[in-house]
């Protein structure tokens, strides 16, 4: 890979080789890469910040940002790069990202970062040899990540055995051996995903809404374009993020979602219907707004278009239709009742909101139902699993079709 001109975003996590990543960022520089960095909070108590700031002329992408730092460096940054390279990373900062956890700059980025990733692993040898940092890197590895040699010899701690950051001239070695990262090659394939959630006006100022943020449709929004889909959001209110890459169809409430899936449904192989759509509106919008008189108030509520059943009335036979169902009570039951019901090839069941899952959090309980089979038990995981889970299902029915 000829690094001339190439954007890398170095991640850098706590560990004593923290120490190398200045020469590593130097050597970097020195073959024509434009470089910055980002750094969890242990990695602050190794190098100074100032030090990385003042290497890569650009302000450290930090927890508790800095003077000169954008707001949105977690998606700015990983955008920016060409290619992620996290070195050191910890066997804390590893398991992090083998799960889809998020809390940190370098995790946030890693998350974030559609592109090329590298990861330099450094720890004491025995929790490298560990079964869950193994594990991990088996899991990483699957998903394409490149996971750098940990070379034998003598650690930090005063043993000696494998665990050990490769040498910056290593690394820079191995980046230099790589292929040119490649660019994803679209499959003629496109995919509509709805996202977010709708809001319902009462008034001028007030509606009814739920508490989506958006978080599951962007992951799969963003797994989807890596597989080479043309992806378009039809996207609700919601905090997440959306990508520059994908179109967007910016929405309100429920009808004007209806509309807008409706228009483009035709020309879609695949129709994902991943956002909280309220299944009521009020009958009547008041045009001024209602005035507090501590007095019982009445909102009569009617039913919204279901948007699912819509696009499953107008489906052409090799069109791929996904259908979302949040269930308390009895969840196997009314999802098996639910895809039944609305005729689509695929229902992603959830299950209410833990404190570590669901809402605005990275990890969901969910099972995948197919037409024609029961329901496999609910398991917990996080939402990138689930999007591969989904564009599995979906590349096995285009084989079929």
């Amino acid at each position: 890979m000829d690094l001339s001109g190439k954007k890398i975003l170095l991640g850098i996590t706590g560990g004593i080789a923290a120490y190398k990543s200045c020469s590593l960022l130097r050597l970097l520089q020195k073959e024509g890469a434009e470089v910055r960095v980002a750094m969890t909070p242990a990695a602050t108590k190794f190098v100074a910040p100032l030090t990385f700031a003042s290497l890569s002329k650009c302000p450290v992408y930090l927890e508790n940002g800095s003077l000169e730092a954008r707001p949105f460096q977690h998606i700015d940054f990983p955008r920016w790069a060409d290619l992620y390279l996290i070195a050191p990373c910890s066997a804390n900062s590893l398991g992090k990202m083998a799960c889809g956890i998020a809390d940190d700059p370098v995790s946030l980025c890693f998350m974030a970062c559609a592109g090329e990733k590298w990861i330099a692993p450094a720890m004491n040898s025995t929790m490298f040899a560990s079964f869950a940092v193994q594990e991990n890197i088996a899991k990483l590895k699957a998903n394409g990540i490149h996971i750098l040699q940990s070379p034998s010899g003598e650690l930090a701690c005063g043993e000696s055995g494998d665990g050990r950051m490769a040498e910056p001239e290593e690394i820079l070695q191995a980046l230099k051996n790589a292929p040119e990262i490649s660019k994803v090659k679209k499959n003629g394939k496109k995919v509509l995903i709805t996202a977010g959630r709708t809001e319902e006006a009462i008034d001028p100022v007030r509606y009814i809404s739920n508490r989506s943020s958006g978080k599951t449709a962007i992951v799969i929004s963003q797994v989807f374009e890596n597989a080479g889909f043309e992806v378009t959001l039809v996207a609700g209110p919601m905090e997440a993020s959306i990508p520059h890459s994908v179109q967007a169809i910016q929405v309100k409430s429920a009808r004007e979602m209806h509309e807008a899936v409706l228009k483009n449904a035709s020309t879609q192989n695949v129709i994902i219907h991943c956002a909280a759509v309220a299944d009521y509106r009020p009958a009547n919008i008041a045009e001024e707004k209602i005035k507090d008189s501590r007095s019982q108030l009445t909102i009569e509520l009617i039913p919204n278009p279901n948007i699912l059943r819509s696009t499953v009335e107008q489906k052409r036979p090799d069109q791929i239709i996904v259908g979302f169902a949040l269930e308390t009570a009895n969840p196997e039951k009314y999802a098996l009742e639910k895809l039944e019901r609305s005729g689509a090839d695929l229902l992603v069941l959830n299950t209410p909101v833990a404190d570590d899952s669901g809402f605005g959090k990275d990890c969901v309980a969910f099972s995948l139902i197919e037409r024609g089979q029961g329901v496999p038990a609910l398991k917990k995981a996080s939402k990138n699993e689930l999007a591969l889970g989904i564009l599995q299902f979906v590349q096995k029915q285009m084989e079929g079709k």
